[in-house]
């Protein structure tokens, strides 16, 4: 006897389902909501704080902000995204992903890889080159004995070069050896926090003053700091407003906020010293 194939008179029904099934997930496939954006470093340069919201999700923008009274002095779209209305929105939206400086120019990163710079000259807005466009380490050359010591060595997992300021290092015999050694400014990777890293010349050893090591009235995070400078070992107390300065050994360091407090900070022999100016 021939044999009779076999019958599944269910198969058509099974699969509608799961199709039906796979459409119902959908919506909820579709509606799943994308990740909060980064913060964002803020750049102050020359008493203003440049600083990237990214609360909006349809527009990225900058706003400007008076480092000494805190007001906000104005704000920029830097980019839109456009919205296609039939797609779920969030997962649409583009964000500020870093700020840097470069010769007067801020320059900001987007999530999708670009890159913009604007002139805070005249607020104008430009779209770069992507492979035009290098990295905060390649567009600023950063020292040898700093490479060996914080990039590229053991305190890379706590520490990394911040580019908040111009210069972001400077170079002095600090501990008073006779070695130039070099200042740099840092972040701790864990909480944010900046600070100074002094790498010595001829030991790459290092000394992490703020950035979660507290010193003096500056704390332990320097980010009010706006303007730094060597001091020589060589000169005189600066403004009159310091009496009793002692002998310095090495070069000292000038930290400051514009027309506010400063301080220097300087080796007494054995460790680092806050000294301050003003109020």
């Amino acid at each position: 006897m021939a044999q009779l194939p076999l019958v599944r008179p269910f198969a058509p029904v099974t699969r509608l389902i799961l199709i039906l099934f796979a459409v119902g997930l959908l919506p909820y496939l579709v509606s799943a909501k994308r990740i909060a954006p980064a913060k964002v470093e803020p750049v102050i340069h020359k008493g203003l704080r440049y600083v990237a919201p990214n609360n909006d999700g349809r527009r990225a923008y900058i706003e400007a902000w008076d480092g000494q009274t805190n007001r906000k002095l104005w704000d920029l779209t830097v980019f839109t995204n456009r919205i296609d209305p039939t797609l779920e929105e969030d997962v649409q939206w583009v964000f500020i992903t870093s700020l840097s400086l470069r010769n007067n120019m801020l320059v900001v990163r987007s999530e999708r890889g670009k890159t913009y710079q604007l002139d805070l000259k005249t607020r104008s807005v430009t779209q770069s080159d992507p492979v035009s466009s290098p990295s905060p380490e390649a567009v600023h050359e950063i020292p040898e004995p700093v490479q060996r010591a914080i990039t590229n060595g053991s305190l890379a997992k706590k520490y990394e070069v911040a580019f908040r300021l111009n210069p972001f290092y400077l170079r002095g015999d600090f501990n008073g050896d006779g070695e130039i050694d070099v200042a740099v400014l840092v972040k701790q990777r864990s909480t944010g926090k900046v600070g100074i890293a002094i790498v010595y010349g001829g030991t790459n050893k290092v000394t992490i003053l703020g950035a979660g090591t507290a010193i003096g009235n500056g704390g332990d995070d320097f980010e009010w700091m706006d303007t730094w400078q060597i001091y020589s070992k060589t000169r005189v107390a600066p403004g009159g407003d310091v009496t009793n300065v002692p002998h310095f050994r090495g070069d000292a360091l000038v930290v400051g906020k514009s027309e506010a407090a400063s301080a220097l900070i300087y080796w007494n022999g054995e460790r680092y010293v806050w000294l301050q100016e003003g109020d």
